[in-house]
């Protein structure tokens, strides 16, 4: 019984294994023809890892097996990418998401039909799989990329206090939020200030030891309260997730101070849309809410909702 127990041990230990590495082989490959970024990776890949492990000597628990294999494929990638692994990390819901449900299909079928049944259900999953993990890869086999996400809030001082901090040096010097301290690129040193046309910014986006970058923006519209920038150059390691198209930031007295408005528009990078649309969403307003507290927020003065 020891021994059927250690052998079945070890075969578990090599199916997860095999599945990792099959996993990271497809991952590679993707990575040489530019579609790290697309569904294939996040949908196609952990489909691909759990029929493989399906498919190798039966195991006690073929769901137990799968997410051993997408566990140890997940740390693999942690030691391989670094700071890059926020986008693994962000994306790992969907990825055992995709692994439950493969693991499940696969013991119905097996229950219902033995060995043939889960062979049958492996081949329905990757068929299955193929056409949302297309998304991104293939052209026209996408959803719209542009976005816009508008944040408001309050600032305790009069409109002409909010226009001189905008104008100012660029300062960062509040704590990131929580969700932006997960391993995305952070503001370093800046440079620039003004509010007049064809004025430049820019802030080194420090990324752990490697893919630090620059993100320049410059001033296109300005009025007394309202402002128009527009990038020119960004090299940091953001343009892996999304694309800047223009900052537009508004502010007039309102009751209690100044109502400050920043309408962000971006081009998202990362599919399936369903997915990390709304986390990039939810960045982008994070990052909005941000910038009011330390570009638009006179030294000493608080923000409200």
């Amino acid at each position: 019984m020891d021994e059927d127990n250690a052998g079945s041990g070890r075969a578990a230990m090599l199916m997860t294994i095999a599945g990792a590495v099959v996993a990271g082989l497809v991952f590679h490959a993707a990575q040489l023809a530019e579609l790290n970024h697309t569904a294939l990776v996040f949908v196609g890949v952990p489909a691909l890892l759990a029929v493989v492990v399906t498919l190798l000597p039966r195991p006690g628990s073929v769901t137990g097996v799968i997410m051993k294999s997408v566990t140890l494929a997940i740390l693999l990638a942690g030691t391989v990418f670094g700071e890059a692994f926020v986008c693994i990390l962000m994306a790992s819901p969907l990825i055992y998401g995709v692994a439950l449900v493969v693991g499940r299909l696969v013991e119905r079928q097996r229950a219902k039909m033995g060995s043939t049944g889960a062979a049958h259900a492996s081949l329905l999953v990757l068929v299955a799989a193929s056409v949302p993990a297309m998304e991104g890869v293939l052209p026209r086999a996408e959803f719209p990329r542009e976005s816009t996400v508008q944040v408001s809030a309050m600032v305790n001082a009069t409109p002409d206090e909010v226009r001189r901090a905008l104008e100012g040096p660029m300062r960062f010097d509040r704590p990131l939020p929580r969700f932006l301290r997960l391993g995305f690129p952070t503001p370093g040193a800046t440079e620039g200030s003004g509010l007049a046309v064809g004025n430049r910014r820019s802030v080194m986006l420090r990324h752990g030891h490697h893919h630090s970058g620059r993100l320049v923006m410059e001033v296109r519209s300005s009025q007394p309260t309202h402002v128009v920038f527009k990038p020119v150059a960004d090299d940091s390691y953001i343009i892996h997730w999304l694309a800047w198209r223009e900052a537009d930031v508004r502010w007039a007295a309102a009751p209690g101070g100044t109502r400050v408005t920043w309408t962000l528009r971006y081009r998202r990078r990362l599919d399936p849309a369903w997915y990390f649309g709304p986390l990039e969403r939810y960045g982008v307003a994070t990052a909005a809410t941000y910038l009011t507290q330390t570009l638009a927020t006179p030294a000493g003065r608080s923000v409200g909702p």
